[in-house]
C-alpha cells in the first residue's frame, strides 16, 4: 500500500508491505539532510526518556451515596464543592481539563457532597470517582 506523507514541508512516498516499509522522497530537487528511513531509524533505536509520572487521584474515602465519575480521562483544574455542601442539580463541581479543553462537571441532581476523592492537579482515568453525593 502506498502512502504520501508530508513531515517538515516535504512529501515522502511511503510503501508500506507487511513485515517491511520503504520510503521514497517525492518533494522538490533538494533532498532533505537525511532521508525519512534513517530518521524513522535514528528515532526507533534512540533510548526514550521515561515521562515523569503525573500525580494520581489520592486514595480517599469512598463517602456515602452516588458516585460523580469522570466522563473522561484529564486533569483536575478546579475543585468547587467540599464534604458536607448542598448542591443542585447543575452545579459546577469540578472542572476537568481534557484534550486541551476545559470541561465543567456537574451534580447530577440535588443532594449533599458527603466526600471528594479529587484535588486540584490530579489526574483522573474515565470512571474515577471524583465525590459522592447523598
Amino acid at each position: 500500500m502506498k502512502y504520501i506523507v508530508t513531515l517538515n514541508g516535504n512529501q515522502y512516498e511511503v510503501d508500506v508491505e507487511q513485515g517491511q516499509a520503504t520510503a521514497v522522497y517525492t518533494g522538490p530537487a533538494v533532498l532533505p539532510e537525511a532521508p525519512a528511513a534513517e530518521v524513522a531509524a535514528a528515532q526507533a533505536s534512540a533510548p526514550v526518556p521515561a515521562a515523569a509520572a503525573a500525580p494520581a487521584a489520592p486514595a480517599a474515602p469512598a463517602g456515602e451515596g452516588e458516585p460523580v465519575t469522570a466522563p473522561m480521562p484529564g486533569n483536575i483544574l478546579d475543585v468547587r464543592c467540599q464534604a458536607g455542601q448542598q448542591v443542585k442539580s447543575g452545579d459546577i463541581l469540578f472542572i476537568l481539563e481534557a484534550m486541551k479543553m476545559e470541561n465543567e462537571i456537574m451534580a447530577p441532581r440535588d443532594g449533599v457532597v458527603t466526600a471528594v476523592q479529587v484535588a486540584k492537579g490530579n489526574t483522573v482515568d474515565t470512571g474515577s470517582s471524583l465525590c459522592t453525593l447523598k
